[in-house]
């Protein structure tokens, strides 16, 4: 795909080499921004092989609001580096998007309002705390209120954040109604061109035509902008060459895209959505090519 590739070649050609946390260097570009017209077919990369049921399996964990991997370890192993021994995460993504934290009221400053249980996006837990469904007021508020510019889904909670093993990477995410079509806008604060960013954009795209379906709307744009897009280099020879993956991201760009695939989604209610309400047609790709986590 033509605007990955495009961004592979910008953090390349215009990036600055940094030392990071993982003890693994980057080559680093600071506010890398693409998008993609999600009409045109899936953007699932079809110059590497991508890990579809990953993926998918992923964005319906994050659609249950579980703070924990225990259902999604039976899939996919991508989410066990961050968990403890019981498989509880510090910061889990579906947690905020559907059940984020509401403050009792007496805690408000003067002035401050908070959503209390009237309204029906918030709920109580078993520990008696509020939350409130942000993916389920979105979708609402799209039927209700299409033009509004306030269509916005955050995973940040700062004081969770600060103290996280792995805070939100993709941390909020809008949407934008224009001409029958939902647009969506991902901000992410670091993104690994090799590893994450295709499975963010495979993701968040999936997610954007869920909710489009849900809304009886068209697909329109995927854009993405990325605070620190990084690329983790390391020398031949060295310690840590199995992190290297800038050789493995100029062998992908070597070679011609094929044709996008297509995304067949089941009409069900997105509470009802299951692993088998998915259809990818045509997913035509080349060889996978092996890139090391640097956790």
């Amino acid at each position: 795909m033509k605007e990955y590739h495009d961004l592979v070649k910008l953090v390349i050609e215009h990036g600055v080499r940094k030392p990071t946390r993982t003890g693994i260097d980057t080559i680093s570009y600071f506010g890398a921004f693409y998008k993609v017209d999600l009409s045109k077919g899936f953007p699932l990369l079809t110059t590497k092989k991508m890990e579809w049921k990953s993926i998918l399996y992923e964005v319906l964990w994050y659609l249950k609001g579980e703070e924990h991997i225990r259902n999604l370890k039976q899939h996919t192993k991508i989410w066990d580096a961050w968990a403890d021994e019981q498989g509880r995460l510090q910061t889990a993504y579906g947690r905020f998007w559907r059940r984020f934290p509401v403050p009792e009221k007496s805690v408000a400053l003067d002035g401050e309002v908070f959503l209390d249980e009237s309204n029906p996006f918030v709920k109580r837990e078993e520990n008696g705390s509020l939350t409130f469904d942000q993916i389920a007021w979105v979708i609402n508020e799209i039927k209700r209120n299409p033009y509004s510019r306030r269509l916005v889904i955050t995973a940040w909670h700062p004081a969770n954040a600060v103290i996280s093993k792995l805070p939100p990477c993709h941390y909020t995410f809008a949407f934008n109604v224009s001409d029958g079509k939902l647009n969506c806008h991902l901000t992410q604060r670091s993104g690994d061109i090799a590893l994450g960013i295709p499975f963010n954009l495979a993701a968040y795209s999936l997610l954007t035509q869920i909710i489009a379906q849900e809304t009886n709307l068209e697909l329109g744009i995927f854009a993405h902008t990325i605070i620190d897009a990084h690329i983790y280099v390391a020398e031949k020879g060295s310690p840590n060459e199995k992190y290297d993956h800038l050789e493995g991201l100029k062998l992908q760009l070597t070679r011609e895209p094929y044709p996008l695939p297509k995304l067949i989604i089941t009409k069900k209610p997105i509470d009802e959505l299951t692993f088998e309400d998915f259809q990818l047609i045509d997913y035509v790709h080349h060889p996978k090519i092996k890139f090391e986590v640097a956790v």
